[in-house]
């Protein structure tokens, strides 16, 4: 795993962590809702981290004669476990809360410690998210957040980033909630802030696990990495297939022209070579498989 990624899911694991504990601690002291839902939310996203870490070691195991191109692609499978903990552990369960607290208000007690601890999870949540995004900027190469997140093929920063996007609107909402409810005695606001981080982090969880997905089924390199590889390999170029081994292995296959009276050495020499090009060309570990063929001129 890169250091960057390895580091926002050291600071969002423990941000979420001490959040976690103290938002059980103001909900067992409160009865809000919106704290147990925010709680637990916390709790699911400590878990999730750890999920990340346990891929990110299981990636790492050298390639064996069952899984010849390695296992990096275990980072896309415990990222999509991630996935399915946010929609159950924390989305369900909280509308399954806003349900339950709509049904059976109940007014907030000793909202102080509420406010306390949502307002220190606020800046918590906001500096892990400061230390996901400052440790994506050099891969985003300009891109648009929601861009990077669509197109990037490390998925611990995609997780962390929406995990902490998503922390810190629930949590605003939990305050917004807490608040009203506070306000004007009636528990079923408090309900309702539950609600609202419930279909939050549903929505998340769908946004993450349609992402995973692909890159579990096998996505190309991005337009800016295959248009360097086929500047590597040139006009000999005949067409180029790409496919994500993991987040940071990459799998090349093209075909490539060759004169047809060039000897076999000369042709085994001029693929070292290519291949050589194309490793310095992008910031992966290739495998690469050229194909040397007669280039056809079209009959008319």
């Amino acid at each position: 795993m890169a250091e960057g990624g390895l580091k926002s899911i050291i600071a969002a694991l423990g941000a979420n962590l001490g959040i976690a504990v103290s938002k059980f601690v103001a909900y067992l002291f409160t009865g809000s809702s919106s704290m147990l839902a925010e709680a637990v939310h916390s709790f699911a996203d400590s878990s999730n981290q750890v999920l990340l870490l346990i891929g990110g070691r299981r990636a790492k195991r050298p390639p064996t004669a069952e899984h010849p191109f390695g296992y990096g692609r275990s980072r896309y499978v415990y990222a999509f476990l991630v996935a399915v903990v946010i929609f159950l552990a924390g989305g369900v369960f909280a509308l399954f809360e806003a349900y339950e607290k709509f049904h059976s208000p109940t007014p907030v007690e000793d909202p102080a410690w509420a406010f306390g601890v949502l307002v220190v999870a606020i800046g918590l949540e906001g500096f892990s998210l400061r230390t996901a995004l400052r440790e994506a900027k050099p891969r985003r190469r300009g891109l648009s957040l929601p861009d990077f997140i669509r197109r990037t093929k490390t998925p611990e920063f995609a997780v962390v980033i929406l995990e902490d996007f998503g922390a810190l609107c629930g949590l605003v909402l939990a305050l917004v909630g807490v608040s009203v409810a506070v306000l004007t005695g009636d528990g079923r606001w408090d309900g309702v802030g539950s609600a609202a981080i419930g279909v939050l982090l549903v929505a998340i969880a769908v946004v993450l696990a349609t992402q995973v997905a692909s890159l579990l089924v096998g996505e190309a390199a991005d337009p800016t990495m295959e248009n360097a590889v086929r500047a590597a390999i040139g006009d000999e170029l005949i067409h180029l297939r790409t496919l994500h081994l993991g987040p940071d292995e990459l799998l090349v296959a093209a075909k490539i022209a060759v004169p047809a009276e060039r000897a076999a050495g000369d042709v085994v020499d001029a693929i070292h070579a290519t291949e050589e090009k194309i490793r310095a060309a992008v910031p992966y570990d290739c495998t690469i498989y050229l194909e040397p063929d007669l280039r056809r001129t079209p009959s008319f």
